[in-house]
This record gives structure tokens, C-alpha cells and sequence, in this order.
């Protein structure tokens, strides 16, 4: 099982979208990173502002949504079924124990996460069934 766990949305204004977030929404803050981005979270998911002109691997810069980010149980798993539906697996992200993705781009050049981030609730591993006679 998955669970949207990160969205990340490119803004001009990272100050002002935080604010935005943080007054109507009630989110809270969990980090602002050295090199831009700032971290919001609801205490479910990861929602990370990034700045306009912060590094997206070659692709596109633009205003909305940037990529999403699924937290699931089997991460292996996950990764082998992602690429036999023929996504390409771009460099993954690794920033201190708590703050990881493996990143691929999918159907229609939609980028997907799957990791773990700050702010963003772990999900359970499913319990282990037992076979009744």
C-alpha cells in the first residue's frame, strides 16, 4: 500500500506561498532549507515550496505542482513496478536520515517520489494475516 505522503509546488515567492499555507490552512512549519525551499507539513504530508530558480535536473522551470511523493511499505517492490510501466529512474535525493526519495519520471513526464520526509506521517506495514482452516 502507498499513501501521498510529499507534494512539492515551484513558486516565484516561497516567503509569500509559506504564508499563504501557514494562515489559511493552519499548516505548520517544519523547515527552511539553506539553498531555498521551505518545508510545510499538516502532520500527514510533506508540502515543500521551491523556489523558481533552484535546480530541476534540466526540465522546465515553471509556477504548480513539481513533482509527488508516496511513502508505501516495499520500497524494492514499488521501484520494480514503477520502471516495468517503463518510467525512467532519474538521481535520487538523500538529505540526512529523514529526508529521502528515489525519483522517476512517469506517464506524461510526471515526476514521482518515493520516500520518506520531515513532517510527513510513516505509514504501516500491512498486518501479517494468518490462514484459518
Amino acid at each position: 500500500m502507498a499513501k501521498i505522503r510529499h507534494i512539492a509546488i515551484r513558486t516565484g515567492d516561497v516567503e509569500r506561498a509559506a504564508a499563504f499555507f501557514q494562515e489559511v490552512f493552519g499548516l505548520q512549519l517544519v523547515q527552511r532549507r539553506a539553498h531555498g525551499p521551505i518545508d510545510l507539513s499538516d502532520g500527514d504530508i510533506n508540502l515543500t515550496l521551491l523556489p523558481l530558480h533552484l535546480n530541476a535536473g534540466g526540465r522546465e522551470l515553471r509556477p504548480g505542482v513539481e513533482h509527488l511523493g508516496f511513502t508505501v511499505t516495499d520500497e524494492e517492490e514499488t521501484r520494480r513496478r514503477i520502471l516495468a510501466q517503463g518510467a525512467k529512474e532519474l538521481t535520487p535525493v538523500q538529505l540526512g536520515d529523514v529526508y529521502y526519495e528515489a525519483k522517476f519520471e512517469c506517464l506524461d513526464g510526471v515526476i514521482v517520489d518515493v520516500g520518506h520526509w520531515r513532517g510527513a506521517s510513516p505509514i504501516e506495514a500491512p498486518a501479517a494475516t494468518t490462514a484459518t482452516e
